[in-house]
């Protein structure tokens, strides 16, 4: 079985190959072709990622993200979901590097089989990195404005979160 898995991208990358060879394609040039797009993307993308790490990094090392921890403690505590948690849910939505950072520093303060623990790993799981994915989509089409993009995107971040702790508390009692 364990060969299965490991053959799959060689037999996966023979097949393209022989599917190419069979339709006349040159598969070098249309990987050429491709690669050459991909760079052309990454080039106008990669300003707006720049700036949307750097915001991320400059919140953290300020201290900007505790204080919000701090000043909407009531209001998680409303919803049910745990004060602690918010640097976590403010992050996501920017960058996934950094929400992995706080998520593992949650997870190795309060242990990964704690209630804590599990709701930021089902929180990682179960959102996206809104801006990022925003940025790096929009970008690749040349879209300027996102109109209602952001504020839905941002609803469904919400409502992942409220869902994994809900669930989390729901499987794990």
């Amino acid at each position: 079985m364990d060969l299965i898995f490991t053959m799959i991208v060689p037999f996966t990358i023979a097949g393209v190959a022989l599917y190419g060879a069979l339709q006349r394609v040159d598969v070098y040039d249309a990987l050429v072709q491709g690669a050459a797009s991909g760079l052309e993307t990454l080039v106008r993308i990669a300003p707006a990622l720049v700036g949307l790490m750097t915001a991320v990094y400059m919140l953290r090392a300020s201290g900007a993200l505790d204080l919000a921890a701090e000043t909407l403690a009531p209001l998680m505590d409303r919803l049910g979901l745990a004060p602690e948690l918010l640097p976590l849910m403010l992050v996501r939505p920017v960058s996934g590097s950094a929400a992995l950072g706080v998520g593992s520093e949650l997870i190795s303060t309060y242990g990964p089989d704690s209630n804590l623990g599990r709701t930021a790993a089902v929180m990682l799981g179960s959102t996206e990195t809104t801006f990022y994915t925003i940025a790096v989509y929009f970008g690749a089409v040349g879209i300027t404005r996102t109109r209602y993009a952001v504020p839905a995107a941002l609803c469904a971040d919400l409502t992942g979160f409220l869902a994994a702790s809900w669930a989390v508390k729901l499987l794990f009692p």
